[in-house]
């Protein structure tokens, strides 16, 4: 076969798999140290992944209040997540490219009283902090948690 002739069947094939290929890659990927809304200290450490063509997050690791009790389990969930463990539970999914260092259409799932809420995500002061906006409807009806880059 024609060297031109087999670019030109391979440049579809390229192009097909780049969009995954950006998304591998992407900047978002690794562990987060989540800040409470309420103390302001830090609440878990969370790790966003690729799975299956989207960024994913499940939750790694809690650091507990004094009045929480050890190993908690989504009491408030519905469905396959009611009273399973929190800690290793995907929380957060279908996050997808929406421009730079930006990603949205996607869920996320608040433990504490087991909704789910829409989420997007952007990247702020040179990709060490994550700001993740959970909203219903519209963004404005909504709060964003900022997350900084977990360092080990």
């Amino acid at each position: 076969m024609a060297p031109c002739r087999t670019l030109a069947l391979l440049l579809p094939l390229l192009a097909a798999c780049l969009p995954n290929a950006l998304l591998a890659q992407s900047p978002i990927a690794g562990k987060w140290r989540t800040i409470d809304d309420e103390t302001g200290g830090e609440r878990s450490i969370v790790e966003i992944r690729l799975v299956d063509g989207e960024l994913q997050g499940r939750i790694l690791q809690i650091f507990l209040r004094p009045d929480e009790k050890p190993d908690p389990v989504c009491e408030a969930c519905d469905g396959e997540r009611k009273n399973q463990p929190i800690i290793g539970m995907t929380f957060l999914w279908g996050l997808k490219p929406d421009g730079k260092d930006a990603w949205a259409g996607g869920s996320i799932l608040d433990p504490k009283n087991g909704k789910i809420y829409n989420a997007k995500a952007n990247l702020a002061d040179n990709g060490q902090a994550l700001r993740l906006r959970g909203f219903i409807g519209t963004p404005l009806l909504g709060r964003t948690q900022t997350w900084q880059r977990e360092t080990q």
